[in-house]
């Protein structure tokens, strides 16, 4: 059974949102919160494909990335962060339309690590989701002695 340990999970991701930068610049918007799934779109532009339009590998397994993370981020402590300790992408389409969809959950949750999927979808203008990748990723939970004794 998935468990949150941080009633205020929503608002503090929106928060976290506000602070990641790296999402602003991709122009990745997460639409959906909820404890251990996490749901988003990119709109594509051109700096997010390569030749033939084609969406660059990178910038799915950065989605897949982000889901996957914030997805395990929704069920630890509010003083605790997660960071990616694995992430495996398979590729089944090249990515060709309008924008991505991206959806994360967490499939096995545990204390000092998350096991996490997500999927990421292309979806045209008239077309329905079309599956191009999966990710698996394992979530490592960091705590304050961890920090502490990194310090």
């Amino acid at each position: 059974m998935i468990q949150t340990y941080n009633p205020d999970f929503e608002a503090d991701i929106r928060e976290k949102l506000e602070r990641q930068e790296f999402m602003k610049l991709m122009g990745f918007e997460v639409t959906k919160i909820e404890a251990g799934r996490i749901e988003g779109q990119l709109i594509l532009e051109q700096k997010h494909r390569q030749h033939k339009g084609f969406t660059h590998g990178g910038v799915i397994a950065s989605l897949a990335d982000i889901v996957a993370g914030f997805a395990a981020v929704s069920l630890v402590p509010k003083d605790h962060h997660v960071v990616t300790a694995e992430i495996k992408v398979s590729y089944f389409h090249p990515g060709i339309g309008d924008k991505l969809l991206a959806k994360g959950y967490v499939i096995k949750q545990g204390r000092k690590l998350n096991f996490c999927e997500a999927e990421v979808y292309s979806v045209t203008g008239a077309g329905e989701p079309l599956l191009i990748a999966k990710a698996s990723a394992s979530m490592a939970t960091i705590t304050p002695e961890d920090i502490k004794r990194r310090g």
